[in-house]
C-alpha cells in the first residue's frame, strides 16, 4: 500500500523544510543583531549631540555587545542547522531516524540568555544622567554665528543663480 520511496521523499522534503525554517531563524537573528548594534550607535551619537558629552557605556550590558551576540548566535544557528540537516538526511537514508531535541533546547537556552541580557538595557535606559546645562552664548559668539549664516546664505544664492544661468544658456543653445 505505502510506497517506501514516496515516504522517504516526504521525509527528505520535511527535513529540507525544517532546515529552511532554521535558516530563516538564523537570518532573523543576524538581522536583528545588526539592527540592534547599529541602533545603539545611533543612540550614542544622538546623546552626544544633545548633551555634548558621552554617556558611559556599561562594559557588558550594551546594545553593541548584545547585537554582536545575536549575530554570532545566528551564524552558529546556520552551522548547527546544516549539521542537523545532514545528520537527519543520512538517518532517513539508512532508515533509522531518531529524533533529537538537544539542538532545540540549546537554541532555546541561548535565546533566553540573550533576551535576559537585554532587560538591563531597558531598565538602565531610564537611569541615564540628565543632560548638562548648555552654556549661554555671549554676544561675540552670536555675531560670529550670524555672520557665518549670512555668508552661507549668500553662497547658496550665488550657486543657485549660477545654476539657473547655466540652465538658461543650455536651453538657448539646444534650440
Amino acid at each position: 500500500m505505502n510506497d517506501p520511496k514516496i515516504d522517504r521523499q516526504r521525509e527528505h522534503q520535511a527535513n529540507e523544510r525544517t532546515f529552511l525554517a532554521w535558516l530563516r531563524t538564523s537570518i532573523a537573528l543576524i538581522g536583528f543583531g545588526f539592527a540592534l548594534a547599529r541602533f545603539g550607535l545611533f543612540l550614542t551619537q544622538l546623546n552626544l549631540s544633545l548633551t555634548q558629552r558621552n554617556a558611559p557605556l556599561h562594559p557588558l550590558f550594551n546594545s553593541q555587545n548584545l547585537g554582536l551576540s545575536l549575530v554570532v548566535l545566528g551564524i552558529v544557528t546556520i552551522a548547527l542547522a546544516a549539521w542537523r540537516y545532514n545528520q537527519v538526511f543520512w538517518q532517513i537514508e539508512r532508515g533509522d531516524y531518531r529524533p533529537d531535541r538537544s539542538l532545540v533546547w540549546v537554541m532555546t537556552g541561548a535565546v533566553i540568555l540573550l533576551g535576559g541580557l537585554s532587560i538591563p538595557l531597558i531598565l538602565w535606559r531610564d537611569r541615564e544622567p540628565t543632560p548638562a546645562p548648555q552654556k549661554s552664548l555671549n554676544r561675540q559668539t552670536l555675531r560670529n554665528l550670524n555672520e557665518n549664516s549670512r555668508t552661507r546664505s549668500a553662497a547658496k544664492r550665488s550657486h543657485t543663480k549660477t545654476f539657473l544661468l547655466f540652465l538658461a544658456r543650455h536651453q538657448n543653445s539646444s534650440r
